[in-house]
């Protein structure tokens, strides 16, 4: 089949691999329609390096078709079609009992102190590989992957994989109160959706930061009041107190993490990381990790007193000022942490219908071949073309 796999910094390319095969008999074979490019897999793209092997797979955002099921599952037949979540969760643990999927026990990456084993997201979370690809193997095929109609295009489903789930969870964690007034730092897909569902769930006034004139503009059509962080600054905090009476939002919500602007510090340490041999690299990460935390300081600026912060975007230093590693991948309050995208499906998929309530529809930017993965990192990475959602067709 074929494959976008990683071969270095800023190097992916499409390969011929082996297929994937059914290895237990819970597993099933997807044959993929529609597979994103997350903000996440920047991260791969540019600083994770030292954590992949040339050849790993990338992407975990995928839907298709079911191609082979294993002997043990029942609840999916060939021909069905499906949405696979990015985190990798058996259903039935302690911590997937609890809804926190993103903890689940059975995946755990334990020998790296992680938590629950994602699809196309190097040796922290298990080196599964992805879904960027004509066909994927998913394990736990009676309770992992998310059964939708067939019918509608692959845009109203295929974010269920990461973006939905993951920007209601992000509003969830905000804890808006009904009317109140939020901001959203970051207006890439989830930071994006995130201002749209704060919307649609009654939020009185959202606020969205952004210095990328694309995505200021889409948020603006949306109905959000739209800040441009290249105008404001380091006034970002008075504009936002300016619109509040003085207080600030009622909550936060971090969509940048570790892509955050200026801090030339950091910028400089992920980059000594990147060209080091992996060994390296990776025990530098691991021991000396730095982030740019502009948007997280931003972010307990512009709150409220007894607001709430919910973080989203992800942060990966293990020697930052605050441990945001750890606080991250443990999921400790403010609140923080991966997408629990189980938890939030019944949520949101009544909300995939014609009418189109959060216009997921018309959501992708842009729809590209597989073949045309490598430039699309690129366009993505450099924030080109309008580019704020992409959409790999196998």
């Amino acid at each position: 089949m074929r494959a976008l796999t990683w071969q270095g910094k800023r190097d992916v390319r499409v390969e011929t691999v082996p297929d994937p095969r059914i290895e237990e008999p819970t597993d099933v074979i997807v044959r993929i329609t529609s597979t994103g490019i997350c903000g996440s897999d920047l991260h791969l793209y540019e600083v994770l390096g030292p954590f992949l092997d040339p050849g790993d797979i990338l992407g975990h955002e995928p839907m298709g078709v079911v191609e082979e099921i294993g002997s043990q599952v029942t609840s999916l037949a060939v021909g069905d079609r499906v949405v696979i979540p990015f985190n990798i969760s058996c259903g039935h643990c302690y911590m997937c009992d609890r809804g926190l999927h993103s903890q689940c026990e059975t995946t755990q990456v334990r020998e790296r102190g992680m938590g629950a084993s994602l699809f196309g997201f190097s040796k922290l979370y298990g080196q599964v590989p992805g879904g960027q690809a004509e066909l994927l193997r998913v394990p736990f095929g009676d309770s992992l992957p998310i059964k939708v109609p067939h019918g509608p295009a692959d845009d109203r489903y295929v974010y269920l994989s990461d973006v939905l789930p993951t920007a209601w969870q992000a509003v969830e964690y905000a804890a808006v109160p009904p009317g109140g007034t939020v901001t959203v730092l970051g207006l890439g897909p989830i930071g994006a959706m995130a201002a749209r569902i704060a919307r649609h769930r009654g939020a009185g006034l959202v606020v969205g930061v952004d210095l990328v004139p694309e995505r200021l503009s889409r948020a603006a059509a949306d109905g959000v009041t739209c800040l441009d962080l290249r105008r404001h600054g380091k006034d970002l905090g008075d504009a936002i107190r300016d619109l509040t009476d003085g207080r600030g939002t009622d909550a936060v919500i971090d969509a940048v993490g570790m892509e955050a602007h200026g801090a030339p510090v950091a910028k400089a340490a992920h980059t000594a990381v990147g060209m080091l041999p992996d060994a390296l690299g990776e025990r530098l990460m691991e021991t000396a990790g730095l982030d740019r935390l502009a948007a997280f300081r931003a972010a307990v600026d512009v709150v409220r007193r007894g607001g709430t912060i919910s973080v989203v975007g992800v942060y990966g230093g293990a020697a930052d000022p605050l441990p945001m590693l750890t606080m991250f991948d443990k999921q400790i309050q403010l609140r923080m942490g991966q997408a629990n995208v189980k938890r939030w499906v019944d949520d949101i998929l009544p909300l995939l219908t014609d009418d189109d309530p959060l216009g997921v529809d018309a959501f992708a930017t842009h729809r590209l071949p597989l073949e045309e993965g490598p430039q699309a990192y690129k366009t993505f990475q450099d924030k080109r073309d309008g580019m704020i959602k992409t959409l790999l067709v196998p």
